[in-house]
């Protein structure tokens, strides 16, 4: 029987669901320096900065959403949407960048971030390579995400699923596959930067106060579909009420009251932050930049940042990422099917 997660889940249960995302082999990838792109604010919205209480809203919070906290944000620049393939493979088309998916991972950058003594992995693995989604077509222990994520040699930004795969008549798709690398020197040519935590929650609540999503507080599962999710039994049925099993075309769902578009579901998003679970219970009151270092207790040798926004793989009953308080974390280098970014800039 599919465990399901809710508000009287057990921390174990709720580890399953979504804060286990597997990281890639870490890979080493230097930042290349790059010519900044002419680039200017157009496909970006202007956010007027403010001050709001940040972090959970409801019995589905998990521990690192606490203590909700005030925090104060600048005024800033948004992109409307997240990276599309079109903008990315104008960025590698002016670059030559090759992507950490497309890169074969390097054994002693991978040691650094695994307990000592951890075995090499078999050459098979040590590929370029990305992770993809499988549906096992079945019930399955939500310990277990090797059961729907697949190591597969060849994926990337320009193959979401892998070999066979195309972005061809998907240039307005969320590029994906998108290390936290790439995102980083995507913006540095595009002459922008990736949000911090606090700007990116501050941007998906769109003007509205104390809310579960960008939206309001109406369940993702009443009325028409708001954001593009998993509908079903998760990973075995999608019943596709929103008519998309993978990532959709940006701008298929209503805006938030910024006018940003999936700022809940399809992808999820970069920020800049590094990753602490106890992070809320420092003092962040004025634009908070993130920790100094990164800390995930249950992986305690790897470097992680701060992923938001859910993706097509979040359900109620499970995840619930596309909520505007929730927090994910992955290692740098990861790249999968269901994470992209999007930029900010100074105003």
């Amino acid at each position: 029987m599919l465990t399901a997660c809710n508000e009287k889940s057990s921390e174990k249960e709720k580890k399953a669901c979504c804060v286990d995302i597997p990281p890639r082999f870490p890979t080493a990838v230097t930042q290349d320096k790059f010519a900044v792109a002419d680039s200017s604010n157009s496909g970006m919205v202007y956010i007027k900065g403010g001050t709001y209480q940040m972090g959970g809203d409801n019995s589905q919070a998990s521990p690192d959403e606490y203590p909700k906290h005030k925090v104060t944000v600048d005024d800033f620049w948004m992109d409307e949407t997240e990276v599309t393939n079109a903008q990315f493979m104008k960025f590698v088309k002016a670059t030559g960048y090759i992507t950490t998916a497309e890169r074969k991972p390097d054994w002693e950058e991978i040691k650094k971030q695994l307990p000592p003594g951890t075995e090499k992995p078999d050459e098979s693995m040590l590929i370029a390579a990305s992770l993809v989604f499988k549906s096992p077509g079945r019930n399955v222990d939500l310990n277990d995400y090797g059961q729907w994520w697949e190591w597969k040699a060849g994926a990337s930004w320009q193959r979401p699923q892998g070999p066979g795969s195309s972005i061809k008549g998907k240039e307005n798709y969320p590029a994906v596959h998108i290390s936290w690398y790439d995102a980083q020197a995507y913006c540095k040519w595009a002459g922008k930067r990736l949000p911090t935590e606090a700007e990116w929650e501050w941007a998906a609540r769109g003007k509205l106060t104390n809310n579960i999503y960008p939206w309001g507080n109406e369940s993702v599962n009443t009325g028409a579909p708001k954001a593009n999710s998993w509908q079903g039994d998760f990973p075995e049925k999608n019943t596709l009420k929103d008519k998309f099993y993978y990532s959709a075309p940006v701008k298929s769902f209503a805006p938030n009251g910024y006018q940003l578009y999936d700022m809940a579901g399809n992808v999820w998003e970069w920020c800049s932050d590094y990753y602490r679970p106890d992070y809320y219970k420092a003092s962040l009151a004025d634009n908070p930049q993130g920790p100094e270092s990164s800390y995930d207790p249950e992986e305690p040798y790897a470097k992680k940042r701060v992923i938001r926004g859910g993706s097509f793989l979040c359900n109620d009953s499970y995840c619930s990422g596309y909520r505007v308080a929730r927090r994910m974390k992955t290692t740098e280098d990861s790249g999968m099917e269901h994470l992209g970014f999007r930029c900010v800039r100074d105003n």
